[in-house]
């Protein structure tokens, strides 16, 4: 599942009708990061490429209103969103301006692939050197 973080109910409404819109079926849940909208992973990549960019303009909406409430005390803040074995999922806080700049050479599902073989990593750890994990291919831990 992508899912796509909002801390402005409208905003998260107008994304999740924009979904709708699309054919495709959105979750909506509450987490105490703020509000979620999960969506399949198993979409085009022209569909999610138009997705991607609804949801950096209503992320950057939501920046300017938040900004413009807060003034100076206004923070910019981003998470990636880390789905555990054990169905939990759990927010990483990222600078902004990474994701922006990894999101200028990869996809979200690149993104998402990228760290969930993190998290199995992590998770999972193959304590062998690299080079064997490597060369054998497998997913065999000693």
């Amino acid at each position: 599942m992508f899912d796509y973080i909002f801390f402005r109910e409208d905003n998260r409404d107008s994304f999740a009708e924009y979904i709708q819109n699309k054919g495709l079926k959105a979750e909506l849940t509450e987490t105490h990061d703020g509000m979620l909208v999960s969506i399949d992973e198993e979409i085009d990549d022209p569909i999610l490429d138009e997705i991607e960019e609804y949801y950096d303009s209503l992320m950057t909406e939501c920046e300017n209103i938040i900004a413009e409430e807060e003034g100076d005390q206004h923070l910019s803040t981003a998470g990636i969103t880390l789905n555990l074995q054990d169905g939990r999922s759990i927010q990483a806080a990222v600078d902004p301006n990474i994701i922006n700049r990894m999101l200028t050479v990869l996809s979200m599902k690149e993104l998402g692939d990228f760290v969930k073989t993190i998290v199995d990593a992590v998770e999972n750890p193959d304590e062998r050197p690299f080079c064997q994990q490597a060369i054998s291919g497998s997913s065999t831990k000693k």
